[in-house]
């Protein structure tokens, strides 16, 4: 068989490609004298062995052959794709491209794999086209994706032309969007010798803001700021400030599995990193994606120049932040850079003293919405602590509930959420 992926136009450079290649050329050779059978078996057995270990790291069932030529067009970015993510079909000569793409692409779907089976004498195929992953779970993508991207496998290989084909693969990226920005809700930054990274992040939790108890203007707040995002109106970055352990961290975290379905994705960046962001910014501005760069209990010491980069990059540079980008903080302080008696005493000698303070202070004034989290009093500890042991299906009499739990806060951290989800699991854990 000619498979023709040497005329691929737009689909090019896979990810994983090295299954791709061999096996390709083992459709187009498996008969060819030219070549040792002995050889063409070896490579065959070496592209399903890593057929089975990408299926094991993403949970993939079914036909596994249609499983990994779906992974590729799911996680392909390219002229086509990323116009389709997150909108749907687009208009333009990149469709004729694409089809061109796609006819090559129904032929690999369609071709018979027991022909290989019959002239190289082996018995292995049958089992790729219906496997049966030991474990149902995946350690790259959670369930719904690796389901939809079976979905997906099952529709492509049952289309009965490159047209059909281009429709469901629209469909895919308009839902879920292409590449590692559809296919994963958060990502955290690396520095390579190829420059910043946006690496996905394959383990996060899934807390939803309905976990937190109270604070329920704080979470209208935030929410109001985030579906405006999400829907293209204006919006302002954030900075969530006040008590440890009060949820401020566990807000932004919900915000993103509430709002991943309309398009909202979440980078999580560190101080150190902050001179990366221009270059983070640049690879995720021309997305169809809505981005929060997320900062996690953010503050500055008097002698750390980092918080200027933030600043320029928020607001001040010549390059305008895009509109698809988002700055949410958290933070134990309300001014961020911290303030120290001896400032005053700095003002003395410092002919321009105001100015100083102010280019310290006005980094918070960069973020158009703070929002205040307090820690709780006593009584809304208890409460708390209530609907935690209710949502855990902890039966203790509420008059001991709280007795213990008033005892554990005195001696691990005070009164908080925190400290009432920590007593929480330490009740489950004691449970038999």
């Amino acid at each position: 068989m000619n498979t023709q992926v040497n005329q691929l136009i737009l689909y090019k450079n896979f990810q994983n490609h090295e299954i791709f290649d061999n096996m390709t050329w083992i459709m187009e050779n498996y008969d060819n004298e030219y070549y040792n059978p002995d050889d063409i078996k070896a490579l065959l057995y070496d592209s399903i062995n890593a057929l089975v270990e990408l299926a094991g790291n993403y949970g993939f069932e079914g036909n596994l052959w249609h499983s990994y030529l779906t992974f590729l067009l799911a996680n392909n970015e390219n002229a086509f794709s990323t116009s389709c993510e997150m909108v749907g079909a687009v208009e333009g000569s990149v469709n004729g491209l694409a089809l061109n793409d796609f006819r090559i692409f129904r032929q690999l779907f369609g071709f018979q794999l027991e022909e290989i089976e019959k002239v190289l004498e082996v018995d292995c195929f049958t089992l790729l086209k219906d496997y049966q992953n030991v474990s149902k779970n995946s350690k790259i993508f959670n369930r719904r994706i690796r389901d939809r991207i079976d979905e997906l496998s099952r529709k492509l290989g049952g289309a009965s032309d490159e047209h059909e084909f281009l429709s469901v693969i629209t469909t895919f990226y308009k839902e879920f969007g292409v590449g590692k920005f559809g296919l994963h809700k958060a990502f955290r930054v690396e520095h390579t010798d190829q420059g910043t990274e946006i690496v996905p992040i394959t383990n996060i939790a899934h807390s939803y803001l309905s976990d937190l108890v109270g604070y329920e203007l704080q979470k209208k707040k935030l929410i109001d700021n985030t579906e405006a995002f999400v829907q293209g109106r204006k919006a302002n970055n954030c900075l969530l400030f006040g008590d440890s352990g009060t949820g401020k961290s566990s807000s932004i975290k919900g915000i993103l599995n509430e709002y991943y379905d309309q398009g909202l994705r979440m980078i999580e960046i560190y101080k150190h990193q902050f001179q990366d962001l221009s270059s983070v910014i640049g690879q995720i501005k021309n997305r169809n994606y809505k981005f929060i760069i997320y900062m996690d209990d953010l503050s500055f010491e008097e002698f750390e120049i980092e918080y200027k980069y933030l600043k320029a990059v928020i607001e001040g540079g010549l390059e305008k932040k895009p509109e698809n980008v988002l700055i949410y903080a958290t933070s134990n302080r309300r001014h961020l850079v911290r303030e120290k008696w001896s400032d005053k005493e700095e003002r003395r000698d410092d002919l321009h003293s105001s100015d100083t303070v102010q280019e310290k202070l006005s980094l918070v004034a960069r973020f158009g919405v703070s929002i205040f989290f307090v820690a709780p009093n006593k009584k809304e500890y208890n409460n708390i602590v209530k609907e935690l042991a209710e949502k855990y299906d902890i039966t203790m009499p509420e008059e001991e509930l709280f007795l213990e739990a008033n005892k554990w806060e005195l001696s691990h951290g005070g009164l908080s959420g925190r400290t009432a989800q920590q007593f929480i699991n330490y009740l489950v854990g004691q449970q038999r």
